[in-house]
This record gives C-alpha cells, sequence and structure tokens, in this order.
C-alpha cells in the first residue's frame, strides 16, 4: 500500500509540472537553495528537457563502475576520492579526500552543454548526503538551480535488515546500466 501511496504522489507532482520534493529530515541532505527532487521527478525533469539540464553524479569513479548508474546522466564529477593509500580514521574502510577542482569540473561541463550558472543542474549521489553537499558547493559559486535528489540512487537503509532497500533510483526503477561510459567521465580523466 505504501508503495501504491507512493507512486500515486509521485504520479501527481509530475502531471501538475511541480518539481519539488519535501525538504529532507536529515540535515546532511539538505541544502541551501532548498531545491529537491525525487528519483521520479530527476528522471522527468531530465527527460523533459535534456539539453537544458546538467545532470551530474558525484559518487567515486568506481562506484558507477562497480554498482551501475542512471542512464540519465551527462557526468560523473566526484565530490570526494577514495585514497587506498590510507584507512579513515575509525578503521573502517579507506580514506577520501574532497575534490578540489568540484567547481571547475562543474563549470566545465555546463561550458561543454552550453548551459550556465543560471541552468538546471541535477546532483545525485548514493543516498543524497555528498549531492547535497555538491549541491551548497555550487550555490556558493554562484549557480542558481541545483537540485540535489533526496534518496540518491540507492536511497536509505532499512532499519531492520541495513540494506539499501527503502528508496532510491534504484528501487523506484528507473533506468538504470552497468555499461562503462568513458564519456561520463570526461572531466575528471586525465588528458
Amino acid at each position: 500500500m505504501k508503495k501504491i501511496l507512493l507512486s500515486l504522489t509521485a504520479t501527481a507532482v509530475l502531471a501538475t509540472g511541480l518539481m519539488a520534493a519535501e525538504e529532507p529530515a536529515k540535515k546532511k541532505k539538505q541544502t541551501v537553495l532548498k531545491l529537491y527532487l525525487s528519483p521520479a521527478e530527476a528522471h522527468e525533469m531530465k527527460t523533459k528537457e535534456p539539453n537544458k539540464v546538467l545532470f551530474v553524479d558525484v559518487r567515486t569513479p568506481e562506484e558507477l563502475y562497480f554498482v551501475g548508474h542512471s542512464d540519465d546522466i551527462d557526468y560523473n564529477i566526484p565530490f570526494k576520492y577514495v585514497d587506498y593509500n590510507k584507512l579513515n580514521k575509525k578503521q573502517k574502510g579507506f580514506a577520501s579526500h574532497k575534490n578540489d577542482k568540484l567547481v571547475e569540473e562543474f563549470d566545465a561541463a555546463l561550458k561543454e552543454k552550453g548551459l550556465t550558472k543560471d541552468d538546471k543542474v541535477i546532483t545525485i549521489c548514493r543516498s543524497g548526503d555528498r549531492s547535497a553537499m555538491a549541491a551548497n558547493i555550487l550555490a556558493k559559486a554562484g549557480y542558481k538551480h541545483v537540485y540535489t535528489v533526496i534518496t540518491g540512487t540507492e536511497g536509505d537503509k532499512d532499519k531492520t535488515t541495513g540494506k539499501r532497500t527503502v528508496n532510491g533510483w534504484k528501487n523506484d526503477n528507473l533506468p538504470w546500466s552497468y555499461k562503462f561510459n568513458k564519456d561520463y567521465f570526461k572531466f575528471i580523466m586525465p588528458k
């Protein structure tokens, strides 16, 4: 019943043309521009105006390569990179470092598509945290319409199983691919 209600709500929102998911409860997923999309809304926005929207996956290149990606994205511009030479302080995995060229790479992606900082930009990550942080950095750099996909590609964790099966792009059965596309990595590959 819950899935039916969510589906009906998403259909009603899309039918009215309003692109505005509710503000996430988690502070990590909130942005200064307060522009939020569900995966279905992001897909609809990109499908309706593919040349007027820049859609960027901000996960690591490894995540796209091994976990897959939305068929709708234009590029991968990582918010962070994994450092395989160091463990993080909690010893729960590898360390990472922020992408110091994030804004520069987004600027280049906009230019490549013939867009400006006044056009629509969508950011997506695994669960909505990194995409929100990227949106905030872009807003600070003068971007006017940066939307974040609040549940990301894999969504939130189920409280009983700990698996990401609650929501998100993949769980909403939106276009998904495991096919490598070197063009997605245009702004991060050595020239």
